[in-house]
């Protein structure tokens, strides 16, 4: 990313007034607690938390999704909801009490004194205005600014978190930006009022490694300059960058705090121990993620119907030769998403894919499961170019390659049970409904689910039985091959690390060949055998897993295991003391 100049906050040049102000108490919670009124009665989420933040030091607040963690940080600023009840012994930021404070002045307060960073900024943002009129929100909420002035505060603060050309940029709307701009730009609307606290809820979560290095070193010089942050994040990795104190929560209450270093590296906790230890990467390889035991026990009803036997390691099951695809774009130029694009597939195999957002790892797996046609090459099933072959063929070869998506809440129907989800693709097999049922509890036995999930809605689930029964859905078919779409990038580390688990499980017993997309380097690293590195719709760099990462030949491979945050608890940044 190229460097800006600093924002017009200013940073603190002499030496005492500098201790003076690191030493300042801006946020000071003590014993808060947070529940909601609800049809069903009071329903508590978060009890006795404490935090004291101080200035230019950053607090981390890791844990599951539903942990608590969004919920008491959005307390503090009086956007937990109309139903929320809360109560503490003390809630004060500086000298002024939170506690009995207005939402006249609590509006005062977000925004001027402490910044949101809201998670997701595509729906963060309003996709019918353009960027400049989400910060001229912000500008105008505490402060009236002529339209010459609003305009020119916008481009600066575009220019801080590193948006290149801010000029064009401002007039864009969020669906033409990155997704690396959007978090940008959602950055500098929480800046506009020059906030000395920043809260950024999941900031990198779902980003790609450069995009999510890119927001780091935003993140990295807002506190170079004194700004204070409370980080809320499920990746370690990216807190051990940036973390001076780290809170663990479990279940609505900190099992853990301590400076980072300690929490990291000495952690006392059996769930900080746990979480440290589902971090994927390169010591890894090899072994469980998680303690939960594998789903695939010894039994009758835990394998598929028809499950497909082992074959030869060596066989090629799903390859591409030379696969080219353009769009037109709304101007009517071509945009090449795949150039000469070619892989093969073992039996059993694990083949990652990696690359930054837009160089064509989605793309790919649209054409290999005939959901999107190629303009050149080949993809070939065990030697047949099905999807030029005769529909019958076509029919049989598709069963045999399955899909799992990154998000599958979305791509099951909200209003069907978890037994009609997984009774829908049965009906491909045509069974009787004796059989169908007996079938779907096989199923769910197998990624680790029972018999209590049927009558469930995906509402009900969260987001790693989702996941579960998403892959169940894939395997209804006794597919080959199973193609997963960043299928754990928005999943916790505790889930993700289940959900790899399981992969490792059903590769094993089922002899799958697994084609893995992920942003996540980690991921790949612990999971696949084989890695195709892509760029701008080409692949740059292939190899076998541990020769690629302990050695790229390539610099844009090279660029991306650099960009890599890491979990070194030696490296993660100490309090800054007086």
């Amino acid at each position: 990313m190229t460097a800006h100049p600093p924002s017009p906050v200013k940073p603190l040049s002499d030496p005492q007034e500098s201790r003076q102000a690191e030493r300042e108490l801006l946020l000071d919670v003590q014993s808060l607690n947070v529940g909601f009124r609800t049809p069903h009665g009071y329903r508590h989420i978060v009890s006795h938390f404490d935090l004291r933040l101080h200035r230019g030091e950053t607090v981390a607040i890791v844990g599951e999704s539903g942990s608590g963690k969004t919920v008491a940080t959005r307390a503090l600023i009086g956007l937990a909801g109309d139903n929320a009840v809360m109560k503490a012994d003390v809630l004060r930021f500086r000298q002024q009490s939170l506690l009995a404070a207005s939402q006249r002045e609590l509006q005062a307060l977000r925004g001027a004194q402490i910044g949101y960073v809201l998670q997701d900024a595509l729906v963060s943002l309003d996709p019918l205005q353009p960027v400049r009129r989400e910060i001229a929100e912000a500008l105008h909420a505490h402060v009236r600014l002529d339209k010459a002035a609003t305009r020119q505060r916008t481009i600066e603060l575009l220019t801080d978190v590193g948006v290149p050309q801010p000029e064009i940029r401002q007039d864009q709307y969020p669906a033409e930006l990155s997704g690396g701009l959007r978090q940008r730009a959602l950055i500098a609307t929480a800046l506009a009022q020059n906030p000395p606290v920043i809260i950024a809820d999941e900031p990198t979560t779902a980003l790609d490694v450069l995009v999510q290095a890119q927001v780091l070193q935003v993140l990295q010089g807002l506190i170079a300059r004194g700004t204070s942050l409370i980080l809320i994040s499920h990746d370690l990795s990216v807190v051990a960058q940036l973390a001076d104190h780290i809170l663990v929560m479990k279940a609505g209450e900190v099992v853990e705090s301590g400076p980072a270093a300690q929490v990291l590296g000495q952690p006392r906790h059996a769930y900080t121990q746990a979480l440290i230890k589902a971090v994927p990467g390169p010591g890894t390889r090899g072994r469980r993620l998680s303690d939960a035991p594998g789903a695939l026990a010894d039994r009758a009803d835990a394998a598929p119907v028809d499950s497909p036997a082992t074959g030869d390691s060596g066989t090629v099951v799903l390859e591409a030769r030379a696969l080219s695809k353009s769009f037109k774009a709304p101007d009517g130029q071509a945009i090449h998403a795949l150039r000469q694009v070619s892989l093969q597939l073992h039996k059993g195999e694990v083949l990652g894919i990696v690359g930054a957002s837009g160089s064509g790892k989605s793309t790919v797996a649209r054409v290999l499961l005939g959901l999107t046609p190629y303009d050149e090459g080949a993809v070939l099933y065990r030697g047949l170019e099905w999807l030029k072959a005769s529909a019958p063929e076509r029919r049989r070869v598709r069963g045999r390659i399955a899909m799992v998506y990154q998000d599958p809440y979305s791509s099951f129907d909200p209003r069907w049970t978890v037994a009609r989800i997984l009774s829908d693709v049965l009906n491909l097999h045509g069974r009787g409904r004796k059989a169908r049922r007996k079938d779907i509890l096989a199923l769910l036995h197998t990624v680790g689910l029972d018999e209590r999930h049927l009558d469930a809605y995906p509402l009900h689930l969260s987001g790693g039985q989702r996941q579960r029964v998403a892959i169940a859905r894939a395997l209804a078919v006794n597919p080959d091959v199973l193609v997963l779409d960043e299928a754990v990038s928005a999943l916790d580390v505790s889930i993700q690390a289940q959900i790899l688990d399981l992969l490792v499980d059903l590769r094993a017993r089922y002899a799958l060949s697994i084609i893995f997309i992920s942003h996540d380097l980690g991921v790949i690293h612990h999971i696949a055998d084989r890695v195709l590195v892509m760029k701008d719709g080409q692949i740059v760099e292939q190899g076998e897993a541990e020769a690629l990462f302990t050695a790229p030949q390539h610099p844009y491979t090279q660029e991306l295991l650099a960009a890599l945050p890491r979990l070194e608890p030696a490296q993660a940044p100490a309090r800054r003391a007086a």
